[in-house]
């Protein structure tokens, strides 16, 4: 009985305690509730249960607030709600601290020039991202529409990004960032610019494509795709979509191309000349889109070396069309794009701040005329000559692209076995000599084992350079008028007013009085320093020195180089450089020494045979034209090898 009244008693206390754990939890189903009644979220007793929640499991609460959001809550009156329920003063967090936690998703970086990046998780797939750009800001804006279901005021979002990007500079690590191209630890990148943002990469056993390479690349606007390369192709179906007069041509275009897939320079210009018809655009929009696609491939020149550093900042290589000349100031600027420079600009809206732009950036360019005509940057150059195409050899522009789009995997796969060659042979490669791009040199040297004979190149390569002095000289009336000087001498030694007097007599009234004639004996000192590596390669000479005791500056010629006259391969020394005249020079056809040529060291007096060649009294007078010099520069540039001994660039530029 004692039992059955103990039983009695208990069961309104476990009936008590059953209807307690019946009591449904007011988060329970609130999504379901919420699409049907757009108020069962601001309940009291929902907003306590919400406020307490946020308290304990943010994670958790973020997750209901945004399939809140889904289901067509408003969830920006919620938060002020659920702000206004906790006592808070009715002040819910700002837009911009808002931006600012949204942006805790993204990881925060600066590159070595300050600027400050995020890698951004999209797709399962990192983006790179500069903090200022319009790419971060869209995901940002995306971002806290997501989580508000609206959009930031423009003053919270720049101030957001003002606290983002200090947190990327003071809190973030340093990170280098490419274009196209970039290096780590011994190993190349190449970005394929695709949707995944995936990268080539390349080291000294091979290449592969990886989905998330350790190097950060930058996309600007216009980036387009590379293919995903093949192997098993052949350098030589490249040839097929240029127009390469020669196979010593087409080298120098490969290892150009090659030297382009390196992370750093120094990369030599690729200047391209040749009549209308010659497909001069198109063979540099085919270079383009193999190495650096974009959707404007070809530009014209910009009007200020600012705009021509920012083009270098948002692309690897650049291609400029039809250049009809190149001022003094976009050739230096080149120079400096070549081997690597750098150019400052005062920020906007500041009195102290710079804008920095470094860069080393291929170069295209491409004219009918003589484009390139200043030493310094003709020592940075590769030239070559396209010839016209016959009528019956043209393809129409879609079938050409249809063709070469099929075949530009492989041919990207045998650029890279090339660039993966190098990476193995570049510690011991050595050359016989170092010219001024002696890092292009090397580089074009490890990597063409994987594509022809070693020592191909060099040989390519000397050939080119050697054209380049002869039309550099050609080009530049100082220059030519100092050969003409030192054509019956060995030695000249005077003030720079004297030397100016005795150019324009060489020259000619003419050329003396043309806009490119120095003005001053200062303005001839610059040019003659200037012109002086590439005089030196033909054995002449230039000092600058200072005698007596008033120290006047003497300007000292000197010439070791044999001379040969306009017609012919032989040459008649003078009597006073007789002893130069043993000195023996190959002449350059088509970029090569001609063995047949050979230079008379006989008869270094006056006496000479009948037949034998008479240096011209006016060597800078228009010169004969045939049909192989192009020396008419209305007349189309010819293919055949220049016949005279002394202007052999005649026909290349």
């Amino acid at each position: 009985m004692t039992e059955q009244l103990q039983a009695d008693d208990l069961a309104p206390i476990l009936d008590a305690i059953e209807d307690a754990e019946e009591i449904p939890n007011p988060l329970d189903g609130l999504v379901e509730r919420a699409a049907e009644d757009p108020g069962a979220p601001f309940a009291p007793d929902v907003l306590e249960c919400l406020i307490a929640l946020k308290a304990e499991d943010r994670a958790a609460f973020e997750a209901l607030r945004f399939r809140l959001k889904k289901a067509g809550c408003r969830v920006t009156a919620l938060d002020q709600a659920m702000a206004d329920e906790s006592g808070d003063g009715g002040r819910g967090p700002s837009q911009a601290d808002i931006l600012i936690d949204l942006a805790g998703a993204a990881e925060l970086f600066h590159a070595p020039d300050g600027t400050a990046f995020a890698d951004l998780k999209i797709n399962d797939h990192r983006e790179t991202w500069p903090v200022r750009t319009k790419g971060f800001r869209r995901w940002l804006a995306r971002q806290f529409f997501e989580q508000t279901g609206g959009a930031p005021s423009s003053e919270a979002l720049q101030a957001a990004l003002n606290v983002i990007e200090a947190k990327a500079h003071f809190d973030g690590p340093e990170r280098p960032v490419f274009i196209r191209v970039g290096g780590h630890e011994g190993r190349l990148y190449l970005d394929l610019g695709d949707d995944a943002w995936r990268a080539v990469e390349i080291d000294a056993a091979g290449w592969r494509v990886v989905e998330t390479p350790p190097v950060r690349f930058r996309r600007a606007s216009g980036v387009q795709p590379l293919p995903i390369p093949i192997r098993g192709g052949s350098v030589e179906t490249l040839r097929n979509f240029l127009n390469v007069k020669s196979d010593e041509d087409f080298v120098l275009v490969v290892a150009w191309a090659i030297a382009v897939l390196r992370d750093r320079g120094p990369y030599p210009a690729l200047v391209l000349s040749g009549e209308q018809g010659s497909a001069k655009s198109t063979f540099s929009a085919v270079l383009r889109a193999l190495l650096d696609p974009n959707t404007a491939p070809l530009r014209a020149l910009p009007r200020e070396d600012r705009d021509l550093f920012i083009a270098a900042s948002n692309g690897h290589v650049l291609a400029f069309d039809n250049v009809s000349g190149l001022p003094a100031w976009i050739s230096d600027t080149l120079c400096r794009l070549a081997t690597g420079g750098g150019f400052a600009v005062r920020q906007l809206y500041t009195d102290q701040d710079e804008v920095l732009f470094d860069a080393a950036r291929p170069v295209i360019l491409n004219g009918i005329e003589d484009i390139v005509t200043r030493p310094d940057l003709a020592d940075r150059a590769v030239f070559l000559t396209l010839e016209a195409i016959p009528e019956d050899r043209r393809r129409p522009e879609a079938e050409l692209w249809a063709a070469f789009d099929a075949e530009r995997p492989r041919i990207l796969g045998v650029l890279l076995d090339a660039v993966a060659e190098g990476l193995r042979r570049l510690p011991e490669t050595r050359l016989p000599k170092l010219p001024r791009m002696a890092d292009f040199a090397l580089w074009a040297s490890a990597c063409e084992t994987a594509l022809w004979p070693m020592g191909t190149f060099w040989a390519a390569y000397c050939g080119n350079r050697d054209e380049a002095v002869e039309g550099v000289i050609d080009a530049d009336p100082v220059a030519a008028a100092v050969r003409a000087v030192m054509l019956e001498r060995t030695e000249w030694t005077g003030t720079a007013s004297d030397l100016l007097g005795a150019l324009a007599e060489a020259a000619g009234e003419r050329i003396a009085k043309s806009k490119t004639w120095p003005d001053s004996p200062r303005a001839l000192s610059g040019r003659l320093r200037r012109a002086a590596t590439f005089l030196r390669k033909v054995g002449i000479e230039l000092s600058f020195e200072r005698e007596g005791r008033a120290r006047t500056r003497i300007i000292r010629i000197t010439s070791t180089a044999t001379h040969t006259n306009q017609n012919d391969a032989g040459t008649r020394p003078s009597a006073t450089s007789a002893s130069s005249a043993s000195e023996h020079k190959p002449r350059i056809t088509n970029g090569f020494a001609d063995s047949s040529a050979r230079t008379l060291a006989s008869n270094a007096d006056d006496q000479h045979g009948e037949n034998e060649p008479v240096v011209l009294a006016k060597p800078l007078k228009p010169k004969e034209t045939t049909a192989a010099d192009g020396a008419d520069a209305n007349g189309a540039p010819q293919s055949g090898p220049d016949e005279r001994a002394t202007g052999g660039w005649g026909a290349r530029l």
